[in-house]
């Protein structure tokens, strides 16, 4: 059984989001504020948490922020949950590292179907080939693990499939409905601009001399390629 971890100041959602996770086969995890967020993360390594972004102690985007800096929980899965839902907000949400961006008011069977495509992102889909390589980069698909010069490349689900999606295509221009459909697994309205925020994301880790050609090009007008070999 798999565990999500539910962070919110409000109660409520809280006892409603977990309702409907706990209906959906999944077991629970609850705090109301990012200091037991993080105890809770640390302790028991759930395999998703849903964030709200506001909190009484500490923003959502610093928890973030915390748990992508830590290199044992550096891969967990994060979707926001909040009512700050302008572009800017969440942008910076998904360059820190966030997974998926889930504005207020929702539909809770919304929250279940965005948890379960996340995590079928970060279990990999089996009908694919186990290893990519690209260069110095490599992608072990069956054990969801990526390396770089043979060192651990710490990627979040989001960025490890759209890379995995690049690497099977080099010099395939993919939109960025391309991207989500093909990358992700899933679409829906205002998606394609968060393509930006992973590519961005992806290029810091992947693209280490910045004298050297861009290995993920933009292409004008389109989306992203990755550059052929």
């Amino acid at each position: 059984m798999q565990t999500i971890l539910v962070t919110d100041d409000d109660r409520q959602i809280v006892r409603l989001v977990s309702s409907y996770l706990e209906q959906a086969g999944y077991r629970i995890l609850t705090a109301y504020d990012g200091e037991a967020t993080l105890r809770l993360a640390r302790t028991e390594r759930p395999d998703l948490l849903v964030l709200d972004l506001m909190l009484p102690d500490r923003d959502g985007y610093s928890i973030v922020q915390t748990l992508r800096s830590d290199p044992h929980l550096g891969g967990m899965p994060i979707i926001m949950l909040t009512a700050r839902v302008e572009d800017t907000d969440r942008i910076v949400g998904l360059e820190l590292g966030a997974d998926d961006y889930i504005g207020k008011p929702f539909n809770p069977r919304e929250v279940v179907a965005r948890v379960r495509a996340v995590l079928r992102r970060g279990a990999g889909p089996p009908q694919l080939p186990q290893r990519l390589s690209y260069g110095a980069i490599n992608l072990d698909l069956d054990a969801h693990r990526a390396t770089l010069a043979g060192a651990p490349l710490d990627l979040t689900p989001s960025e490890f499939d759209l890379l995995a999606l690049l690497m099977r295509n080099p010099g395939h221009a993919f939109t960025r409905l391309d991207l989500i459909e093909q990358g992700l697994g899933y679409a829906y309205a205002g998606m394609e601009r968060t393509v930006d925020s992973h590519i961005k994301n992806l290029r810091k880790k992947i693209e280490r001399d910045p004298h050297a050609a861009p290995l993920i090009e933009t292409v004008y007008g389109v989306g992203y390629r990755l550059r052929q070999e």
